[in-house]
């Protein structure tokens, strides 16, 4: 078998080069729907065109010219005849008049002389061809046509004995003169098949484009009461899988809110009995350890029910991004930190106030945990509204920086809450970044810390 410089075989270079062209035809095809539908009937439409074109002119067309040209050609054969029979009769003046009246032919007898030399031919020489072919079997002269100079004219110059015979026929005694309304004919039609074409794929596209919108809608945290299914039988029913899918989701998270307010209410219930029944004791040191292991048990028991309760319901709104930014920077200066403010674009963000701020706030909560300067940057896009939260502590290991997401995860080992937290911050934000539609991600500051970006939809 024989190979090629890179040790392949023709087969697999073939299917190498088949993959290649895939590719190619793959990238330059369109990606949308309806572009890609217009294809489907665009091309078999055109397909069908051209064969119908080509039967036509093969068929009927050149056949017809042919039948057409033959004519003509007997009848300038018979004139011919007619002339070197009679050679004695001056001008020929009978033999012009018989072809003129009973032929449609304008005949005229020039001086023995040279044939011009050959014209340019047409592009589309069907005419010209056929004609050129049956002067040659026919009269068997040398000869000269023109079927370029004169539109509605052909011009046949065939040279004789003793003179040059010159005829002028009309084009359509030669060849097909309708061949135009034939096509005129066939791609009006198409154009006014493409037009209701487009206008039938816009309209049974319309309801897959509202289905594709209310799915990012509800993507993002938003309201989409508004939405109702249409469309064909198949779009209506993936709209109505969607929207079973939705009210599937909403009783999930109420049965969910509903049971975490009862816990959350009756362990708030046995907490506010521990401090009452501790606000009896003597200030003595067990005492003031008992009081702050209530309190850290009320603040952990907070963090758990806002990473189980997530938005809670919240629904989106406008919100000033630069003051939800600047409350963030008030946050992390009472702890005394230095902490930067930088924000470009609008100014306000469709957003849910309190789920954002509380995302944003767990992440300077941790920048201002583990760093000293801290420096929150949003930028508000065409397409994104970006945050950015930077400090300039230890950071986390590019390998740990998937696991710190996961509930309860701390890179500190220890379960004292001071220096490693819950574990619970980075879950949360992560929660309410995707309840947006977004993601949030981690990186290396430029300021020696932890980078951590914010991309929100907009």
């Amino acid at each position: 078998m024989a190979v090629g410089a890179d040790g392949a075989s023709p087969a697999i270079r073939a299917r190498r080069l088949w993959r290649r062209l895939g590719r190619a035809l793959y990238d330059m095809m369109p990606k949308g729907l309806y572009a890609r539908s217009l294809l489907i009937i665009i091309i078999p439409i055109v397909i069908l065109q051209a064969v119908v074109a080509f039967v036509f002119m093969e068929r009927h067309w050149q056949r017809v010219t042919a039948r057409l040209s033959a004519a003509v050609t007997a009848s300038i054969a018979g004139l011919i005849d007619v002339y070197e029979t009679y050679p004695e009769e001056q001008g020929h003046d009978e033999l012009v008049r018989i072809a003129r009246e009973h032929f449609g032919l304008i005949v005229s007898f020039l001086p023995a002389e040279p044939l011009p030399p050959p014209g340019p031919k047409p592009f589309f020489s069907l005419l010209d061809r056929t004609l050129s072919e049956e002067l040659t079997q026919q009269i068997g002269r040398p000869f000269w046509i023109d079927t370029v100079g004169r539109s509605r004219l052909v011009e046949i110059r065939i040279e004789l004995d003793d003179a040059v015979m010159r005829v002028f026929a009309r084009r359509s005694l030669a060849s097909v003169s309708n061949s135009h309304i034939f096509i005129l004919w066939m791609v009006g039609a198409s154009l006014i098949l493409l037009g209701v074409a487009v206008v039938f794929l816009r309209n049974q596209l319309k309801p897959i484009v509202r289905l594709a919108e209310a799915a990012d809608r509800f993507g993002k945290g938003r309201d989409v009461d508004d939405f109702r299914p249409g469309g064909a039988r198949e779009v209506r029913q993936a709209a109505h899988a969607f929207l079973q899918m939705k009210h599937r989701i909403e009783r999930q998270i109420e049965q969910r809110t509903t049971m975490l307010a009862g816990v959350s209410h009756d362990l708030r219930t046995i907490l506010t009995r521990f401090k009452l029944e501790l606000s009896f004791f003597p200030d003595v040191p067990e005492a003031e350890e008992l009081r702050r292991d209530v309190e850290e048990m009320q603040q952990m028991l907070e963090d758990y029910m806002a990473f189980a309760r997530g938005d809670g319901g919240e629904q989106p709104e406008e919100v000033d991004v630069q003051a939800l930014l600047e409350s963030l920077r008030a946050i992390a200066e009472r702890t005394g930190d230095r902490a930067t403010v930088r924000y470009t674009g609008a100014a306000t963000a469709t957003l849910k106030p309190n789920a954002m701020k509380r995302c944003l706030g767990n992440l300077v909560a941790n920048a201002s945990r583990h760093g000293s300067e801290i420096a929150i940057t949003g930028i508000r896009g065409a397409s994104w509204l970006t945050f950015v939260v930077e400090d300039d502590g230890p950071g986390v290991p590019p390998e740990l920086r998937e696991d710190v997401f996961r509930p309860f995860y701390r890179v500190e080992n220890s379960r004292n809450r001071k220096s490693g937290g819950t574990g619970l911050g980075l879950s949360i934000a992560r929660d309410v970044a995707r309840s947006h539609g977004g993601e949030i991600t981690l990186g290396e500051s430029e300021m020696g810390g932890l980078k951590v970006t914010v991309r929100i939809p907009v």
